[in-house]
């Protein structure tokens, strides 16, 4: 195979389709279907979903929930006001943190939130500068994160968010992500009831997504690019759901490239899944043969991104570029809160 390059999967994306609010109503966002063998679009909006499956198929949801990642803490010694992004639990009240400014956070400062209610230490320094952070308080965590806390938005996201669960999908169930499987923010409870009276089965997995997903890749040669571990979990019934299907010559559709990078990581040989948890540093780029997804169900991303070339992945690179340049001809919005594309066989002009 020839060599990827960062470049080949660039496009030119005009700043002004960079969607900065979520729109009223979920299900109204535009729908861009593309035929994975053969290019083929077609336009609608994503209440038209149904139409692209199938009774036996089964739809794969991520039901991670987004944590108010982002807090503000003030420097004890020098009253500096310091960001810290929290990333991943590592044990107990110690968090992997990106902190902004990092100079301002070496081991053994301290730092006070919300006028002493939290506190913390900054006890290491873990890869590419990322801080081990040691948080005190008294009280429930999740509480004082949520009245401390702000939403961690994509920083091309300018706008201030009103309501915090417009970044949260409608089946949001377990704390843990730094940013939002974005794919699932089309769904709303009506939509989902109705594609169950279809006959398609409704499988949940986490996975619990963190920055390394939306990390820029800074290697020309794709390959040479490390993706950050996230945690992932496939409960028992999920697993002989998603196995069923495949069984029964159904379609498995993840929405989402976190979902599609769960049941894949997860996957033997044969395209079978057990109940597990684990971590995941899988990178899917073309080339790679899916085991278990079928059809994907995901927002347009950024140029040069991973999540991009895993579309690739899927449909080949340049149908994909050509359904982007079409998005943008078209006006779609991109990115977490823009519209949405359908990746299968069964697109028809």
């Amino acid at each position: 195979m020839t060599q990827l390059r960062k470049s080949d999967f660039y496009f030119e994306l005009p700043e002004n389709l960079i969607a900065q609010d979520p729109l009223l109503d979920r299900s109204s966002s535009r729908l861009l279907a593309l035929n994975k063998e053969n290019g083929n679009i077609k336009h609608g909006t994503f209440k038209d979903i149904s139409q692209y499956l199938n009774p036996g198929d089964c739809l794969v949801l991520n039901n991670t929930k987004v944590i108010p990642a982002r807090l503000f803490g003030v420097k004890e010694e020098t009253g500096a006001v310091v960001e810290f992004l929290l990333l991943k639990r590592m044990e107990g009240d110690v968090w992997e943190t990106l902190v902004k400014p990092g100079k301002k956070a070496r081991p053994g400062m301290r730092f006070s939130f919300g006028e002493g209610r939290l506190k913390c230490e900054i006890t290491g320094v873990a890869e590419e500068g990322k801080r081990l952070v040691h948080f005190e308080y008294d009280g429930i965590w999740e509480e004082i994160l949520d009245e401390l806390g702000e939403m961690p938005l994509p920083p091309y996201i300018t706008h201030k968010l009103e309501d915090k669960n417009r970044y949260q999908t409608v089946y949001a169930k377990f704390a843990g992500s730094a940013a939002a499987p974005t794919a699932g923010l089309h769904f709303t409870p009506e939509l989902l009831e109705e594609i169950q009276k279809l006959g398609v089965n409704i499988a949940y997995v986490t996975l619990h997504v963190g920055l390394g997903t939306f990390r820029p890749v800074k290697e020309e040669n794709i390959l040479n690019h490390h993706m950050h571990s996230e945690y992932y979990e496939i409960t028992q019934e999920a697993a002989g759901m998603i196995n069923n299907c495949k069984r029964n010559g159904g379609r498995v559709i993840c929405v989402g490239t976190t979902s599609c990078r769960t049941v894949e990581s997860a996957a033997d040989e044969n395209g079978l899944l057990k109940a597990c948890c684990d971590n995941t540093e899988i990178f899917i780029y073309p080339g790679y043969r899916f085991k278990v997804l079928d059809a994907l169900i995901t927002n347009f991303h950024l140029p040069e991104s991973t999540l991009i070339m895993l579309v690739s992945a899927l449909a080949g690179r340049e149908n994909v570029l050509a359904a982007y340049n079409e998005a943008v001809r078209e006006q779609y919005r991109f990115f977490s809160f823009g519209d949405a594309m359908y990746v299968g066989n069964n697109v028809k002009n």
